[in-house]
């Protein structure tokens, strides 16, 4: 009994090691230099504006723009959406620790709404960029229901008020 034990704990830390250590599919250099490319259009660790309205306003939500016109499946928009979230998550998480905290503090409300196309989706980004809002969107990779390459859906955080003057109008899902 002992050694089945001790045979799982060995086998269980290898595969974690060995999933752990994976090689990258993209070469060093091509990361490296895409990284320092994005290096050089933002600095990763400088605060974004809605850290600001975090120190004034405690009501945040989340609102995750779908487009309809991809007809996509329940679940492609549900795998979508969770995509949307995780790389907004991921953008604000080093950049706006405070505004996270205050979306987490309401029990990170989410609010799933459609759109008709991609250019819709692109002008609310303007939108959004022009209150100070982070945005992310998902960009699928063509594997399964849609095109590669397709903007499927936008997530946007911020205080209700203003994340309302930028997709109050949009219909649920």
């Amino acid at each position: 009994m002992d050694m089945t034990w001790l045979s799982a704990l060995i086998v269980g830390a290898a595969l974690g090691f060995c999933i752990g250590t994976r090689r990258s599919k993209h070469p060093p250099t091509v990361v490296a230099a895409a990284a320092e490319e994005n290096s050089k259009l933002i600095d990763p660790k400088s605060p974004l504006e809605i850290e600001k309205l975090a120190d004034i306003l405690d009501d945040f939500k989340m609102v995750l723009v779908v487009r309809n016109d991809l007809k996509m499946g329940k679940g492609k928009i549900a795998a979508q959406c969770s995509h949307a979230t995780l790389g907004l998550y991921k953008k604000l998480v080093r950049r706006a620790p405070k505004a996270l905290d205050c979306w987490e503090e309401c029990a990170q409300p989410k609010v799933v709404v459609k759109i008709e196309g991609e250019d819709e989706m692109l002008e609310l980004q303007e939108r959004a960029k022009s209150l100070k809002l982070p945005t992310h969107i998902t960009i699928d990779a063509g594997r399964t229901q849609i095109a590669p390459n397709s903007r499927t859906v936008m997530a946007i955080l911020g205080p209700v008020q203003v994340v309302d003057e930028v997709t109050g109008g949009l219909k649920l899902l």
